[in-house]
């Protein structure tokens, strides 16, 4: 019998989300449009995703035992998360992603989980706008 594997541990649990979350977050502190969404610390903010994101993919639950219910919708509202935010914030992401990219499957399921988020987050109607699929660069 086989057992499966988590992503989690796939990847080789926490530092592979930290590290991920690190080159992200590089690429985000550079960013004109995103940069202003996020507090002059970035560290906590790190700390917080890579918690969110190891948990999502099988980790240990020590995000929802600090933060409780990620509520992220919520989270995000107070920012204009629009198309070209959630593009940015994508492709930051994705970027992040491909420079250490984990193997297939897993690597497909982490990109379509990002495009599923990103637009999940946009909070700006733009249904005005036909041109609203997501871009990775």
């Amino acid at each position: 019998m086989s057992e499966q594997v988590t992503v989690f541990e796939a990847v080789g649990g926490m530092p592979y989300f930290r590290s991920l979350v690190e080159r992200f977050y590089q690429g985000v502190s550079q960013d004109p449009l995103l940069r202003p969404m996020y507090p002059a610390d970035l560290n906590g903010a790190v700390e917080r995703l890579a918690l969110f994101l190891g948990q999502y993919w099988g980790g240990p639950d020590t995000y929802s035992l600090q933060r409780g219910h990620p509520r992220l919708r919520m989270r995000h509202m107070p920012f204009r998360v629009d198309r070209a935010a959630r593009d940015a914030w994508l492709g930051h992401m994705v970027a992040a992603l491909e420079a250490d990219p984990p193997d297939e499957p897993v690597r497909s399921a982490m990109i379509e989980y990002f495009l599923r988020s990103a637009e999940f987050l946009r909070n700006v109607d733009e249904s005005d706008d036909p041109a609203g699929e997501p871009v990775v660069n």
